[in-house]
């Protein structure tokens, strides 16, 4: 009969330890679980993440491609003006010359739309952030340090100097 109580008891201790291991094996499983689960997340947040870069990529790259769309769009009319214009001038230089104007203040009003200005500096002070001076004169009409003529305008891209004007100054005395 002492074999039956110690029998009993090893039966005890067993059970204890599995009562015991029972929890600690649940929540082993739980944590293996969730890190399963945070490995997928990852995973997925990465893949997001790759395919949202690329989405912007392809984004850039269209909008490089096509920036230019609406300035161009605009410059049609211009180039059926001149088209227009030479199948129609025949020999009459007047009707030419009044085309091209035409042409040109349509060509003016499409570039100042897209923030394209011209820098016409005559009888302004000169400016050596707009203008590039070619050679100084003596001029009594303009004050020393002025603008006299213009070579060749200047032009101004919203704000931002795109091509300095050509200018002659007054000397300085």
């Amino acid at each position: 009969m002492t074999t039956e109580p110690m029998k009993d008891a090893a039966e005890q201790a067993a059970i204890d330890n599995e009562n015991e291991v029972s929890p600690l094996a649940a929540e082993f499983e739980a944590i293996q679980a969730e890190l399963a689960q945070l490995r997928e997340d990852t995973l997925r947040e990465r893949a997001d993440l790759q395919n949202q870069r690329k989405r912007l990529e392809r984004e850039r790259d269209m909008a490089r491609k096509f920036a230019n769309e609406r300035l161009l769009g605009d410059l049609l009319p211009v180039i059926d003006s001149l088209e227009a214009g030479l199948n129609a001038a025949g020999n009459d230089t007047s009707a030419l010359r009044e085309g091209i104007e035409l042409t040109l203040k349509q060509l003016l009003k499409v570039t100042g739309d897209n923030g394209l200005v011209a820098v016409d500096p005559v009888g302004e002070p000169f400016n050596p952030e707009h203008h590039q001076a070619m050679s100084t004169v003596e001029n009594a009409e303009h004050p020393p340090g002025h603008v006299v003529q213009v070579y060749q305008k200047g032009w101004l891209l919203n704000e931002r100097l795109l091509r300095p004007a050509l200018v002659v100054v007054a000397k300085h005395d």
